[in-house]
């Protein structure tokens, strides 16, 4: 087992101490895009559809719904505030990609993965347009990214998916040039499937589109349960509904048949202040492209509009039981980890200090892209697991659980994506044992050119394989 560069290139630890100085839990996103307040349901009503869960799956579905029928009565309910889970705290990567990477959707769907790359770049165009039309403030950036590779066994990867149009290899000097970093050998730019959004922003901004076209948004309103999928029981009332979709993602799915679908991961991030001018001349990265480097246990990373940098990633935490804790959101061991990458990614620099570090869980599934259905007599429709990359996917999400609940037959809904399910994790202890065994054997396989052992070999061969 060799060392990676993260251990070759280590900082020195005042380094990290220094810039971990002073830095808060809290997610600057959030901070940075404070919300409208919408009222706490407090007396039975009747609607044609409600959306439970007010991230941005929750957000388009209500939005697409409103925008497709007018006349509709439609009704958002949101357990705490809109955006508040991981629609407002992710790196804000809006990707085209519907099935979490291009080796993730060959591996799976092999017959229509070119259909998916196809919707896929049609639903981040719409995203798109619909910024515009609806001039949503959002910071949207359609900027492209570059994938990064730091070891010499990653520099093929990137060569091979090269098509030279949209995703182009750039070797260590043509890489550098973009962005200047020591630890970089490769990367493939790719042009046209990648934009950046300011996460609360699009969450905040979605909410008052759907208030504009007429839909009633109340937080603070968790719903108990769902009956027949036409009464939906929250604390102080009852909503009946003709129709409703289930947004909930990562918290434990009103649906018995998802309650084992899915499981909350925990993913980590630092902020740093805004770099100065000569902070960013020394490292480049004019071009404002969100960047990811390709080991397993990866980092992703990103400019903010004021200039700041956002470093997340590598660890992904499991907690026993699959709860979801605000405790589990500080991991000191993690931040620190972070910080000595982020300065052996950019040792210029040094003496720069993070302002702000925060976690969120993300909804994962065995098949690491997101899996839909319904229930309850065609009444309810879910959309789920979108395993961290669900900025984008999830507004594809939301008109296929619209096209559900409608009883339309689409080019969305005949897909084998949409018509599959995952297989289910095990119960506790078998859960935590396999997911922590996989993170191991991941963090080996990126000790050792990626190669993967037995065990990774084995949940690829049945359908859990993770690549991340």
């Amino acid at each position: 087992m060799g060392d990676t560069v993260f251990e070759r290139m280590r900082p020195d630890a005042s380094a990290v101490r220094h810039a971990l100085d002073g830095t808060r839990q809290a997610t600057f996103w959030i901070e940075d895009a404070p919300g409208d307040a919408y009222p706490r349901l407090t007396a039975d009503l009747a609607c044609d559809l409600v959306v439970v869960g007010g991230g941005y799956s929750g957000l388009w579905t209500a939005l697409l719904a409103k925008r497709e029928d007018p006349t509709a009565r439609v009704v958002l309910l949101e357990g705490r505030r809109i955006g508040w889970a991981a629609s407002g705290r992710n790196g804000g990567f809006c990707e085209a990609s519907l099935t979490h990477g291009d080796d993730n959707g060959l591996s799976r769907f092999p017959q229509e993965f070119d259909q998916l790359q196809r919707l896929g770049m049609e639903n981040l165009d719409e995203i798109e347009r619909t910024v515009s039309e609806l001039a949503l403030d959002a910071d949207f950036e359609r900027n492209g990214a570059i994938d990064i590779a730091t070891e010499p066994y990653q520099v093929d990867w990137l060569r091979e998916a090269a098509n030279g149009d949209d995703a182009v290899f750039l070797d260590t000097e043509a890489v550098r040039a973009q962005v200047d970093s020591p630890s970089y050998l490769a990367g493939l730019l790719r042009t046209r499937d990648s934009a950046l959004v300011h996460p609360a922003k699009l969450a905040r901004a979605l909410a008052r589109a759907c208030v504009a076209a007429g839909v009633e948004i109340f937080e603070h309103t968790p719903v108990e349960s769902i009956g027949d999928g036409t009464a939906l029981r929250t604390p102080l009332a009852t909503v009946a509904a003709q129709r409703t979709a289930l947004a909930t993602n990562v918290f434990p799915s009103l649906l018995k048949r998802n309650r084992l679908a899915t499981v909350p991961v925990y993913d980590y991030v630092l902020m740093t202040e805004p770099l100065t001018d000569a902070q960013l001349a020394s490292i480049g990265w004019s071009g404002r492209q969100g960047l990811g480097d390709s080991a397993n246990q990866f980092h992703y990373y990103r400019l903010s509009a004021d200039n700041r940098i956002l470093f997340g990633g590598y660890d992904a935490i499991y907690h026993f039981g699959g709860r979801v804790r605000e405790e589990y959101e500080n991991r000191p061991v993690t931040f620190e980890r972070l910080a000595e990458h982020f300065l052996t990614t950019f040792p210029q620099l040094e003496g720069i200090r993070f302002t702000n570090k925060w976690a969120g869980a993300i909804d994962t599934c065995s098949r690491f892209c997101a899996f839909f259905g319904s229930a309850r007599g065609g009444r309810v429709a879910y959309a789920t697991g979108y395993t961290g990359l669900g900025v984008a996917a999830t507004h594809f999400g939301a008109k296929v659980m619209l096209d559900l609940l409608a009883g339309r037959s689409t080019e969305r809904t005949e897909l084998a994506m949409v018509k599959s399910r995952p297989l289910p994790f095990p119960p506790e202890p078998a859960a935590a044992i396999g997911i922590n065994l996989t993170r191991w054997s991941l963090d080996r396989a990126d000790h050792n050119a990626g190669t993967r052992n037995l065990f990774l070999k084995t949940l690829d061969a049945v359908g859990l394989g993770f690549d991340s």
